[in-house]
């Protein structure tokens, strides 16, 4: 018997390939058997470690670490092969343990008792090395497999800790910026008298792509724009970030609404003319595909007259004194979408008593967590309600109002507005 399997295993070196240098514990009672296996074993390139019973296999097992066990079945003592096996699968480990069962039993029964202690193959005694070989190949593969996979976890672990570690400091970096953007709304309310304007402006993220604020012109006219870059998040921040700059009251000469006079005191360009000078800039100067929607008033203080371009931005609403809801203005294209885009100035009158509002489509696009927008008809519902508000109280309650509407959710879109509160000419010192 002995020079058979001599033989077998010659004819099997003959073809095998070397195998990687892999810790083998085989555990026999029978130290002819483990002299036999362990021979080819070490001649196919593995490490073996030998134990002659299920006890000593499992002291092994807790000093070292194995990749493939080969183990009989009946072994003499407190610990049989299938008590072993179930030993070791209770032990902890980093890598798998490639377990074979060698054993005399071929019946579906002990098949099943052996899968379910934790065994991954059989072996049928006596052992053919052709068998062998090709059981432990098959075992190589799954080691292999196994061990490219926790390569490509461990891969996954670093690059996840990276990622996060990359997420928290964009998202320090984006609650910085929101602060940023929310300073380029320097002043939130202004009174001129009786009259008074008041803005709001609520990112529905860190950053948005709505921007709101007003400028003096002069002492008895008042600028006010509302603007919705066409996105979200950062690039929508920039530009909003650039576009202050074309309306800043602090810096007259680089505002695109104002002209330079003669006496010292700037001059107002037509509503139409500043979208005009804004769609040849962003074509022309600035390279992105960003384009934005822009409403732009000159309200006289005095008379309440409302000059005014649309460029795309939802309609102005004029809440007249009586409480009769207007929606003024006639669309228009946005800004940096078409050359040869053509703006109109528009006009309307504001009385004693009446206000203005120009709000971002955030606002009646304001959905219920079922899907249901505000519209215009839950806007005006909302401006009735609260006719009796004025200023800021009238914008802080409408962001209530809004929230209680979308469930409680945060808004999908920026929420904006200008709010012009109109009452008499001011008195003039």
């Amino acid at each position: 018997m002995v020079a058979e399997l001599v033989n077998k295993l010659s004819a099997v070196q003959k073809t095998a390939k070397p195998a990687p240098q892999r810790r083998l514990l085989l555990v026999d009672d029978s130290r002819l058997q483990r002299r036999l296996l362990s021979t080819m074993l070490r001649r196919w390139g593995y490490f073996v470690v030998e134990a002659d019973s299920g006890q000593a296999a499992m002291t092994l097992c807790t000093q070292q670490v194995f990749d493939i066990v080969l183990s009989d079945w009946v072994m003499p003592g407190g610990m049989n092969g299938l008590e072993f096996c179930a030993a070791f699968r209770a032990l902890p480990r980093d890598s798998y343990g490639y377990f074979i069962l060698l054993t005399a039993k071929g019946g579906a029964g002990e098949t099943a008792l052996g899968l379910d202690a934790g065994a991954d193959d059989f072996l049928t005694k006596p052992v053919s090395p052709d068998e062998l070989h090709a059981r432990l190949m098959a075992g190589e593969r799954i080691l292999a497999m196994e061990a490219e996979l926790r390569a490509k976890n461990r891969l996954v672990t670093r690059t996840l800790a990276e990622i996060q570690g990359l997420y928290e400091s964009l998202n320090r970096d984006l609650v910085e910026a929101r602060k940023l953007q929310q300073s380029l709304v320097r002043e939130r309310y202004r009174s001129f008298g009786a009259s008074e304007v008041s803005l709001m402006l609520r990112p529905s993220g860190h950053v948005g792509g709505d921007l709101v604020g007003f400028f003096q012109i002069n002492p008895t006219r008042l600028g006010v724009f509302a603007l919705d870059v066409a996105g979200h998040g950062v690039a929508s921040a920039l530009m909003t970030a650039r576009l202050a700059g074309l309306f800043s009251g602090n810096a007259p000469d680089q505002n695109v609404a104002l002209l330079a006079g003669l006496d010292g005191q700037h001059a107002a360009r037509a509503p139409a003319e500043v979208a005009a000078i804004l769609n040849r800039l962003l074509l022309a100067e600035i390279e992105t595909d960003s384009y934005f929607t822009l409403l732009y008033g000159d309200i006289d203080l005095e008379t309440g007259q409302f000059s005014f371009v649309q460029a795309g931005h939802p309609h102005p609403v004029i809440q007249r004194a009586a409480g009769v809801i207007e929606y003024v203005g006639t669309g228009g294209l946005p800004i940096g979408l078409f050359p040869e885009a053509q703006y109109e100035t528009l006009t309307d009158r504001l009385q004693p008593g009446d206000r203005l509002l120009i709000m971002s489509d955030g606002v009646t696009e304001c959905a219920t967590p079922s899907g249901d927008e505000l519209g215009e008809n839950g806007l005006n519902a909302l401006l009735v309600r609260n006719a009796g508000l004025r200023g800021p109280a009238l914008l802080e309650t409408l962001i209530w109002d809004l929230q209680a509407h979308a469930g409680g959710q945060d808004f999908q879109d920026d929420v904006s507005g200008v709010l012009f509160d109109f009452e008499r000419p001011p008195v003039l010192a």
